[in-house]
C-alpha cells in the first residue's frame, strides 16, 4: 500500500516524478480544496511536501493524525510550529545549500540593478528617453558591504562581493571565528557601518522586524537595503516610508510581507526593485532541490535516517 502524501505548494516540472511508485501523491494548491479533501482524508495522509513560506498550520496538522514527515522544499521552514512537530514526533527535513549559489547571484544582481538604477534607464530608454547631464550614480567597488546574517548565502555574498573590492561588514547572533570580516554588535550598528547592506537572515520570531525604521535611519540617504531572506525581517510600513521621504536611496526586494500582493505605496515607490521571490530558482538549483527532497521522503519512509533534518530534530 502506497503512503499518502500531500503537497500544497508548485513543485517544478517532473519535481515529483519517481515518487509515485512509493507514494499516493496528492497536489493540491487552492486553500479550500485542501481543507475538503483533509475532512474526508486526512488520516490517509502520512508526509507533506511544502515550503518555508507557506508552512503547515497547526490546524491542518490536527486533520493528519497519522502525519509522519514534513519535507520542506529549500532552507526555510518558518511556516512549521515547531513545538507541535516535536511534541507529535513528527519528522522535519529542509534543503539547506540547495540553491545558495543561486541567492547570492541573485542579490548581487539586484544590488547592482537598484545602485545603478538599471531598471529605470531600461523603462526610460524604452519611452524614448535618455541620460541627461545630471545622472550619476555611485560605483559599488570599493564600498562597504553590511550582510546581515553571515551564513552558508551571506558567505558567498560576501566572496562575491570581495571581488569587486568591497569591505564585508557583518551581523549574527554571535561572532564567527573563521573569518576575518568585521563584526558588528547589532543590525543598527551594521547600518551605520555600510554603503549597502543585504538581509539574508532567516524568518521567525527572532528576526520579525528587526530591519525597522531605527535601522533604516542608520543606513543613511545614501545607503542601499537589499532583502532576499524572508519578509517578515524588513518592517514593510517603516520600508514604504523610507523609500519615500528619501530615509534611504533605494530598496531591492526579493521577498516582502504580505507576498504575492505587494502593497501599493510600495509599488509606488520609484526607487524600489522587486523580483517575485525567485532568488533561488535555476535549473540548477531546482535539481539539487527535487534531489533533496525526494531523498529525504524515500530514507525516512525506509527507515533510513533523514539527510537534512531541521537542527531542531538533530538530537531527537
Amino acid at each position: 500500500m502506497k503512503t499518502g502524501l500531500l503537497v500544497n505548494v508548485p513543485v517544478f516540472p517532473g519535481g515529483l516524478d519517481g515518487l509515485t511508485d512509493q507514494f499516493e501523491v496528492n497536489h493540491i494548491l487552492d486553500k479550500d480544496k485542501r481543507a475538503e479533501f483533509l475532512q474526508s482524508n486526512g488520516g490517509a495522509i502520512e508526509a507533506v511536501l511544502t515550503n518555508g513560506t507557506l508552512g503547515l498550520s497547526i490546524e491542518e496538522m490536527v486533520q493528519m493524525p497519522n502525519l509522519k514527515h514534513i519535507a520542506c522544499i529549500g532552507a526555510g521552514y518558518d511556516q512549521i510550529d515547531i513545538k507541535t512537530v516535536q511534541q507529535r514526533g513528527i519528522a522535519v527535513s529542509h534543503g539547506p545549500g540547495t540553491n545558495d549559489i543561486c541567492v547570492a547571484d541573485h542579490s548581487l544582481a539586484l544590488l547592482f540593478a537598484i545602485v545603478r538604477r538599471i531598471p529605470s534607464y531600461d523603462t526610460q530608454v524604452r519611452s524614448g528617453g535618455w541620460k541627461t547631464a545630471a545622472d550619476s550614480w555611485p560605483t559599488l567597488s570599493g564600498k562597504t558591504l553590511g550582510i546581515l546574517g553571515l551564513g552558508r548565502i551571506g558567505l558567498r555574498i560576501a566572496s562575491r562581493a570581495s571581488g569587486f573590492e568591497m569591505k564585508i561588514h557583518y551581523h549574527n547572533r554571535n561572532p564567527r571565528d573563521d573569518v576575518d570580516y568585521i563584526y558588528e554588535t547589532s543590525p543598527v550598528e551594521l547600518a551605520r557601518a555600510c554603503d549597502f547592506m543585504i538581509v539574508v537572515c532567516p524568518g521567525g520570531s527572532a528576526t520579525y522586524h528587526i530591519v525597522n525604521a531605527e535601522v533604516l535611519k542608520a543606513l543613511g540617504p545614501e545607503g542601499y537595503l537589499v532583502s532576499v531572506g524572508r519578509g517578515s525581517v524588513v518592517d514593510t510600513d517603516a520600508l514604504v516610508v523610507a523609500l519615500h521621504d528619501g530615509t534611504i536611496a533605494a530598496a531591492g526586494l526579493d521577498v516582502f510581507e504580505g507576498e504575492p500582493i505587494a502593497p501599493q505605496n510600495l509599488l509606488e515607490a520609484p526607487n524600489v526593485t522587486i523580483t517575485p521571490h525567485i532568488a533561488g530558482r535555476s535549473p540548477e538549483a531546482r535539481q539539487t532541490m527535487v534531489e533533496l527532497f525526494q531523498r529525504n521522503l524515500k530514507n525516512f519512509f525506509s527507515g533510513q535516517p533523514l539527510v537534512t533534518p531541521i537542527p531542531e530534530m538533530v538530537d531527537t
